[in-house]
C-alpha cells in the first residue's frame, strides 16, 4: 500500500511571500478570511489548518516593518472561532514556550480540544533575544540552550497536566516549580498533537523526544531525504517508532494549464512578492545596515555587511545569516555570474515556489516526495489570502485521490486519528 499524504493549510500572514497588492487579496484579520481558508481545506479533506504567530511586530530601521503594520491576531482566539465553523479539520496554533506558562497554556489547549471534539494541535516555538521579552512582565530572554531546555520541560509539564484528568499535580524541574489542581478534564485526544519547527541539532533532538510532527523547512528533494533520515534515526533512542513522528515541510505551488504557463505565472508572482522596496528591505537584513539609498535595479553594495549581531537592523525575526560575509560573497558571485540586479538576486535567492506545473505534474511530484521518504506530507503556503488554496483543492486533490494516496472522506473524528498517531 502506498503511504498516505498528509496535507495542511497554512494561513498566509505577515511575510514576504503573501501578495497583498493583488486584486484578489483579502484581509489578514477579518474572520471571513480565516473561515474561507479553513472551509476550503476541509472541503479538500485536509488534515489540519495551521496558524503562525508573532509576539511582537517586527521593526526595521527603527520603524514598524512594512509587512507587519496591520498586526497579528491572537492564535487561540482564531482557532476557537474556527472550531465552530468546521467539523473535521485539525486546528494547529503556534504558541511560544519561552513566555507562556504550562498551566495556562495546557488549560487553553485542552479547552480547544474539547470545543473542537479532539482537533487541537500546538506548534511549539521558542523566542530569541530581549526584543520579544520587552512585551512581557518577566522581560529579558533565555540563552539558546535554556530555550530548548525550557521547551522540553514545558511539553513534559503540559502532558503531566493533561494526564491528571482534572486532578492534583506537582511539577518540579529546572524551569518550573508548580503544584495544584488542573482545571480541565482529560480531552478527547488525551494530548493535543505537538508540532515543532526547530532545525538546529537541539531542535531536532527536541522533536525526536517530544513531537508528533515537525514543520520542516527542507523542501529540496535530496535535502529533504537527508533531513527525514536524520530525524527518524534519532527516534529509537527514545523508544519511538518511525511512524510516531511525521515530517511535514512548508511548501508553495503554482498551477497552470501547461508547465510553461505555470512557469510564467510563477515568475509574475515572484515579482509581486519581491517589490523593489521589499528587495531592499531583505538585502538590508543580510547587510545589517540602511541601504535605502540603493537602486533595487542596480548592483549589490561593494562594502561588506556590518557584523554586529547585538544590534541588527531587523528586530523580531530569527537570525537568517549565521555567516554574513560568506553569504554576501555567495550572493555577489551569483549576481556577477547571472548579471542580476539587487531585486533579481533577491528573487533568485529567496524563491519559495517548490512545485510548479500542471495539476497532474504537481500531484506526481508531491507523491514522489512522500513515497521516497523525503517527507510524510506538506503544509501548503498559498500566496493569496483567503482564496489561495482554492485551485489546489479543485485540481490537485482529486488527482491525489485517484492515485490512492489521499483520503476521499474523513475516517476519524480527531486530528490524531487523521495523522495515524496513537
Amino acid at each position: 500500500m502506498p503511504k498516505q499524504i498528509i496535507l495542511a493549510a497554512h494561513f498566509p500572514g505577515v511575510n514576504n511571500t503573501t501578495v497583498w497588492s493583488d486584486p484578489d487579496s483579502g484581509s489578514q484579520i477579518d474572520f471571513s478570511s480565516f473561515e474561507h481558508l479553513a472551509r476550503t481545506a476541509e472541503r479538500g479533506r485536509f488534515d489540519f489548518f495551521f496558524l503562525a504567530e508573532g509576539l511582537r511586530l517586527r521593526e526595521q530601521r527603527g520603524l514598524i516593518h512594512d509587512l507587519d503594520v496591520v498586526g497579528r491576531p491572537d492564535t487561540l482566539t482564531v482557532l476557537a472561532a474556527l472550531a465552530a465553523v468546521t467539523e473535521h479539520l485539525g486546528l494547529a496554533g503556534t504558541l511560544n514556550a519561552t513566555f507562556h506558562e504550562p498551566y495556562e497554556l495546557a488549560r487553553q489547549l485542552a479547552t480547544l480540544d474539547h470545543l473542537s471534539g479532539g482537533r487541537a494541535a500546538w506548534n511549539v516555538v521558542t523566542s530569541h533575544g530581549a526584543f520579544f521579552g520587552e512585551n512581557f512582565r518577566r522581560g529579558g530572554f533565555l540563552d539558546h540552550a535554556d530555550r530548548y531546555r525550557r521547551a522540553g520541560e514545558f511539553i513534559e509539564a503540559a502532558r503531566t497536566l493533561w494526564d491528571t484528568d482534572g486532578g492534583d499535580f506537582a511539577i518540579r524541574s529546572s524551569q518550573f516549580d508548580i503544584h495544584g489542581r488542573f482545571g480541565a478534564p482529560r480531552s478527547p485526544q488525551g494530548h493535543p498533537v505537538i508540532l515543532q519547527a526547530g532545525d538546529s541539532a537541539q531542535g531536532r533532538e527536541l522533536a525526536a523526544r517530544h513531537a508528533d510532527a515537525i514543520f520542516s523547512r527542507h523542501h529540496r528533494l535530496e535535502d529533504a531525504r537527508q533531513f527525514y533520515r536524520d530525524v527518524k534515526d534519532r527516534l529509537p533512542a527514545y523508544g519511538r517508532r518511525p511512524d510516531s513522528l511525521k515530517i511535514i515541510p512548508g511548501v508553495s505551488y503554482v498551477l497552470g494549464d501547461t508547465d510553461a504557463d505555470a512557469q510564467e505565472k510563477a515568475h509574475h508572482i515572484r515579482r509581486q512578492q519581491v517589490s523593489p522596496q521589499t528587495a531592499i528591505l531583505l538585502l538590508e537584513q543580510l547587510w545589517n545596515q540602511d541601504l535605502s539609498a540603493y537602486d533595487p535595479d542596480g548592483p549589490l553594495p561593494t562594502a561588506d555587511p556590518v557584523l554586529d549581531e547585538d544590534d541588527t537592523i531587523i528586530k523580531g525575526r530569527a537570525g537568517m545569516f549565521p555567516d554574513r560575509i560568506r553569504t554576501a560573497n555567495e550572493w555577489r558571485a551569483l549576481a556577477e555570474a547571472k548579471k542580476l540586479s539587487i531585486r533579481d538576486l533577491v528573487i533568485e535567492v529567496t524563491g519559495r515556489q517548490n512545485f510548479i506545473g500542471t495539476a497532474a505534474r504537481v500531484a506526481e511530484q508531491l507523491d514522489e516526495y512522500v513515497q521516497t521518504d523525503a517527507c510524510d506530507g506538506f503544509i501548503l503556503v498559498p500566496h493569496l489570502t483567503p482564496a489561495g488554496l482554492d485551485d489546489f483543492v479543485d485540481q490537485v486533490v482529486p488527482l491525489l485521490q485517484e492515485r490512492g494516496v489521499f483520503r476521499t472522506e474523513y475516517s476519524s473524528t480527531t486530528l490524531r486519528g487523521h495523522l495515524g498517531l496513537a
